[in-house]
């Protein structure tokens, strides 16, 4: 246990070094070539700011895990690899699976791609999964139902996917907001897979959170004006995105053999993703309601209603962070508890009654404000 810590904490600096080292190359490139997300009415930022910083996650986080695994082998602990023999299938699929996601993501921060083209891809990366082996096998209760029959847990696996990758690129919409989400998600996945023994996937979400730290220091305190300031894109939200849809995937198939307290594993995997889950079935729902293309963009988020009402950009990041915050831990406390399905409904009355009165709040300023015009 200790050498698996002392393993995953060098991970997470590794990638801290390595990350900030290359984010600022990524700059010096990106202005050189005039490689920008320019602001139109639909964004929030006002100066053009490089959206590669994503290029950095991939590269840095499979380099840290290779070049520790390699080392560990020199140094002669050689039960490092047997300890974790089980899981070559499925970290080589997975691997494939960021590879194709990370090319996928450069080419429309580039050149642009069509969205059904990036849920074909989208599609086929979730059968990669799927190949290795990770796949939903059990709902733990959910509805009632446990454990679930291929036939129906390949394609709910590959739904999954397709919906945590897209949540995590929809709630990419200001300044430290995705990465402080996904950094939080993987600092608990880190721990929980150290709960569960499960050391290599533990190792995979440090040094992810490792490359989101200083990814996070240049999105929200960089200067754009000084050439300072970047976005991840896509090609870092895809990526990020299925990272943490490996990550969540094996954790309910971890089950709850070694945790001692009993916490439902549903709770452990998704409660990190609730907040991006919820806000993306509610646009989709909005957008749909309103007879609007569902898969084009808009400013219906939640960081958008917390804008509309006057917030600042840096306090709303914080709120929501927050709020997930309070959310996995209210979440992991109630599992010790309540049945699954009581948490889940908790979760969606919460949401919608925020969202209900953020609603009521914004109409009621706009129709001062066309009041006092």
């Amino acid at each position: 246990m200790i050498f698996w810590i002392v393993n995953c904490s060098i991970a997470f600096l590794i990638c801290v070094f390595c990350a900030g080292i290359i984010i600022p190359q990524i700059l010096l490139i990106a202005f050189r070539k005039r490689l920008f997300d320019l602001p139109d009415e639909r964004k929030i930022h006002h100066c053009a700011v490089p959206r590669l910083g994503g290029i950095a996650f991939k590269p840095v986080v499979f380099f840290t895990v290779a070049l520790l695994l390699g080392i560990n082998m020199v140094m002669g602990h050689s039960e490092m690899l047997s300890e974790i023999e089980n899981d070559v299938r499925p970290l080589a699929f997975a691997f494939c699976s960021i590879m194709v996601l990370y090319l996928v993501g450069m080419a429309d921060d580039l050149i642009g791609i069509r969205y059904r083209a990036k849920f074909v891809i989208q599609i086929l990366c979730g059968m990669m999964l799927i190949a290795g082996g990770i796949y939903i096998d059990n709902l733990y209760g959910i509805l009632g139902i446990h454990s679930v029959p291929l036939w129906l847990g390949y394609p709910l696996t590959i739904l999954f996917v397709v919906f945590i990758i897209n949540a995590i690129n929809l709630i990419d919409g200001i300044d430290g907001l995705a990465s402080g989400l996904c950094s939080i998600a993987c600092l608990l996945y880190g721990l929980t897979f150290l709960m569960f023994h499960q050391y290599i996937y533990a190792m995979l979400a440090f040094a992810t959170l490792g490359v989101l730290v200083p990814f996070f220091y240049y999105n929200v305190f960089g200067n754009a004006e000084h050439g300072k300031k970047i976005f991840m894109g896509d090609t870092g939200s895809l990526t990020v995105g299925m990272m943490l849809c490996l990550l969540s995937l094996k954790l309910t198939m971890c089950g709850t053999d070694d945790n001692t307290v009993h916490i439902n594993p549903m709770v452990l995997a998704f409660s990190p993703l609730l907040i991006p889950c919820c806000d993306v079935v509610r646009v989709y729902l909005h957008r749909v309601r309103n007879g609007k293309n569902p898969f084009l963009p808009d400013k219906n988020h939640i960081h958008h209603k917390l804008l509309a009402v006057g917030m600042q950009q840096r306090s709303v990041m914080i709120i929501v962070i927050s709020v997930s915050t309070v959310f996995i831990l209210f979440n992991i406390l109630l599992s010790l508890y309540l049945n699954v399905n009581w948490i889940v409904l908790v979760d969606i009355l919460i949401w919608t009654f925020t969202n209900i009165r953020l609603t009521k709040r914004i109409g009621q300023l706009q129709s001062r404000q066309a009041t006092n015009k």
